[in-house]
Order: structure tokens, then sequence, then C-alpha cells
């Protein structure tokens, strides 16, 4: 009876616990981080006037940087295996703070790519190497909800930071935000000297053994599960506004005011997404994709109605992030020798899945018809949902069998 007693206030205690205050200066780093990827986009014609190039050339700062993501970053994360994680993300912010530096001073066109890939290269890295420490500083049981708090710095990047950065883009020029973005940066690094605990690691695993363990083909088919989620997202994300311009019927103005409303949503579904994980992981991650394509097959007939598409939007929004938390932690624990490469690998599988979403969108809106997408993204999430639900299955016979 005792027993049961002292078991019983442990797990009250455990559940009243609060997440450690380190784990906050790793969300400011990802919120400034946030908001050098996408702060460009709404800066692309002061930039193409300031540097006299043309608005395409100006977007290639996009591509180039979801490519220095994509590819860089864990090359970046295999050879830096060795440092230890606190130095390591010290190190990252440190050239995050000179990349964005870099961009406030450069005179060409090619010095600001090159500024903009300097920066790349220490996001995946970043979000890799903090995901793992975030997991730690808190019991197993809570590792999820961990890395959740973590990425929300990115998704409230996108409801207060880019339109922030934007405005004082537009007011004080394109080279005032990476300037901000700059001091984000530092406050950040403080915060992560101070807060981030020097956590003891187990001897780092040669590169061949991380190699080795990324090469798991149930690792592969999470990283592919993962990117399959990112194009069905971006397939329908990337033309969000010509959708509820052209179909639903908003004026352009108000399409800024729906995208705050999807990131209050993804915000709000990135914390309980975390929640969720915790509590039974691959369930929750299964029924999360399940969610995202009825939402978006849904939306075929709901972009029709103003009210409905918003109602919508939102509700898609929340359930696109509420399923990353948990992946992200699937992914780490599918890696045992090297959760941090895992961990940054699902950046990667991420930044090519959003680059071939808008890809396949294209193709599809040219082919077919806009109003197609909302179902071609369902289509590509719900292949997701079935390979998830095959390996599922997989592990429950296994289970049952041992």
């Amino acid at each position: 009876m005792e027993l049961a007693q002292q078991q019983h206030l442990t797990k009250k205690r455990a559940a009243k616990e609060p997440f450690p205050v380190s784990i906050l200066s790793l969300t400011v780093g990802a919120f400034a981080i946030g908001m050098t990827e996408f702060v460009i986009m709404g800066l692309l014609p002061n930039v193409a006037e300031d540097l006299h190039v043309s608005i395409s050339a100006a977007g290639q700062l996009i591509t180039m940087y979801a490519l220095g993501v994509a590819v860089g970053a864990p090359i970046l994360t295999v050879l830096t295996h060795r440092i230890p994680q606190k130095k390591l993300l010290l190190l990252l912010m440190v050239l995050f703070i000179l990349g964005n530096a870099m961009s406030v001073i450069a005179p060409t066109y090619a010095i600001l790519m090159a500024a903009r890939v300097l920066t790349a290269l220490t996001h995946g890295t970043f979000f890799g190497v903090g995901a793992v420490i975030a997991s730690n500083l808190v019991r197993p049981e809570k590792r999820a909800g961990a890395v959740s708090i973590m990425m929300a710095g990115l998704t409230i990047a996108n409801i207060i930071g880019v339109p922030l950065g934007t405005f004082i883009g537009q007011h004080m020029g394109w080279r005032a935000s990476f300037g901000a973005i700059s001091i984000m940066g530092v406050v950040a690094l403080i915060g992560i000297l101070i807060f981030i605990p020097q956590i003891r690691q187990a001897k780092p695993a040669s590169i061949l053994q991380q190699i080795a363990s990324l090469a798991s083909p149930k690792l592969l088919l999470f990283l592919f599960i993962a990117a399959l989620g990112n194009a069905g997202l971006f397939a329908v994300f990337t033309y969000i506004t010509p959708l509820l311009v052209q179909v639903s019927g908003f004026a352009e103005h108000s399409v800024t005011w729906i995208l705050v409303l999807f990131g209050c949503g993804v915000t709000i579904g990135n914390i309980v997404g975390g929640k969720l994980a915790d509590w039974k992981l691959l369930p929750s991650i299964l029924g999360l994709y399940f969610t995202i394509a009825v939402l978006l097959t849904l939306f075929t007939f709901t972009v029709h109605s103003p009210i409905a598409a918003v109602l919508t939007i939102f509700l898609w929004g929340a359930a696109s992030f509420a399923v990353m938390p948990g992946l992200q932690v699937r992914i780490m624990s599918l890696a045992q020798t090297a959760p941090a490469l895992a961990s940054t690998s699902s950046h990667s599988a991420g930044n090519l899945g959003n680059a071939s979403g808008a890809f396949i969108g294209g193709f599809v809106i040219t082919h077919l018809s806009i109003t197609a997408l909302p179902w071609v993204g369902a289509l590509l999430v719900g292949l997701a949902l079935l390979l998830g639900l095959a390996c599922y299955i997989a592990e429950r016979k296994s289970s049952l069998s041992s």
C-alpha cells in the first residue's frame, strides 16, 4: 500500500515538474534561426533593388538556404561529432551571428549568398544537437514535450518574428532586419552559455559507425515518411495565397491575417503534439497523419467557403506541426549511436520534402488545376500514413512473436 502511495506521489510530482529554463535558451536560438530563414521572403523586392538583381535571382537566396540545410547540415554534424554538445551549440551560434552580420554589410549579391549558406549550415545542426540536448535535460517520458518547446521558437518566429522583421526591413532597410536577427543570436548565445549545463556524453561514435547507424532501413523509412509529410504540407502551403484569393475569394491583404491564424494553429499544435507523443509515440504520429489527410481532403471542399476555409487552415496547421516533435523523437530513438546526426537528417529530409512539395504543387497547377492541390497533398500524407502503419504493424507482430 505504502509503495503504491509513493509511486502515486512520484508520478504527481513528475507531472507538476516544470521544464528546465535552459530549454528556453534553445527556444530563443530557434526563434532567431526561424526569423533568418523566413524573413527574406518579405524582403525580396528590397534586396533585389538594392543589389541590382532580378526578383528571381533574389529568390535563389531562399533556394540556396534550403539546400544548405538539406545537404550541409548532416555533413557539418558528422565533422563536428567529437566536439562536446554545449561547445558545439556555442560555436554554431557564433557562426550564425557572423553569417547575419555578413548579411548586414554584404556589398554584393555573391557575398549575401555566401552569408545565407553559412547561416543555413548552422540551422540543421543547431536543431539536431538542440533536440538531443533538450531531450537529455528531462526524464525519458517528457522528451517529446521538451523538443516541442524548443521547436516552438521556430513556429513563434513565423507569427511574430517574420512580420516584425519585414516591418523593420521595409522601414529601416532590409539590412536592419538582419541586424535585429544578429542581436537575437547574441541573446541566444548568452542564454546557452549561462543556462545549458555540461552534459556528460558517452564516447562519440566514429564517422563510419554514425553513417552505418543512419543507414538502418527503419530509420531511412521514417526519414522518407517525414519527407512525404512535409511534401504534402508544402504542396498546398506554397500556393496558399493564390488558393485563398482565386478560389476562396479573399482580398490579398486579408491573407496576412489568415497566415497569422495558421501560425497560431502551428504553435498550439506543436505543444499539444509534444504531449501526445510523450503519451503514445507511434500511435500519436499515425493518428495525426490520419487527421492531416482528412483535413486536406475536406479542404478540397471547404476552400470554396471563406469561413470554412479559414477554420480548416487553422486545424490543418495545428495537426501538421503537432506530428513533428514525435517524429523527431522517433527518428532520434532509431539511431542510438548517432542521435544528433539522425535528428539533423530529419531536418534535411523535411527540407527536401518542402522543395519536393513546392515542385509537385507547381506541376499540379500546370497540369490539373489549383483546386486539385488539397487532395494531392492528402494523397502524399496518406502515403506517409500507410508506410508508418505498415511499420507499426510489423513492430507489433515482432513484439508478440518474441
